[in-house]
């Protein structure tokens, strides 16, 4: 038997999904310009094939790999008020979703890879 963890932020784990696109510019103007995230960094000056794109708490690595095609899904969790406001952006920028069941009724929305973010209907 393992003994328990005496200070749990201690071993706190760090984690960015790393989402595989085809065109890193594509989805940068899909993240930022759509969905409101604000781009933390990209490699080689802004050149480069990896970014990262911030939106509050949520990063996302998104990378330029040719040899991958993997589709990611994200379960991202919002408040009442993230809700609203996601819901609004949605409608203002006319950004294509559906809704769906994973577990909870959830908005769902494909980025221009098809990478899946779900997001529970009901804000916490």
């Amino acid at each position: 038997m393992t003994e328990p963890i005496s200070n749990p932020d201690l071993h706190s784990w760090y984690a960015r999904p790393v989402l595989f696109v085809s065109d890193v510019r594509a989805a940068l103007r899909f993240y930022v310009d759509q969905l409101a995230f604000v781009k933390a960094w990209h490699s080689k000056d802004g050149k480069g094939t990896v970014c990262q794109v911030n939106r509050g708490s949520c990063e996302l690595i998104l990378c330029q790999d040719d040899k991958r095609r993997d589709k990611s899904r994200l379960f991202v969790e919002l408040n009442r008020e993230q809700l609203a406001d996601l819901r609004r952006l949605i409608t203002e920028r006319s950004i294509s979703h559906d809704y769906t069941w994973w577990g909870y009724d959830v908005i769902r929305i494909l980025d221009p890879d098809g990478n899946e973010l779900l997001i529970p209907t009901e804000g916490q």
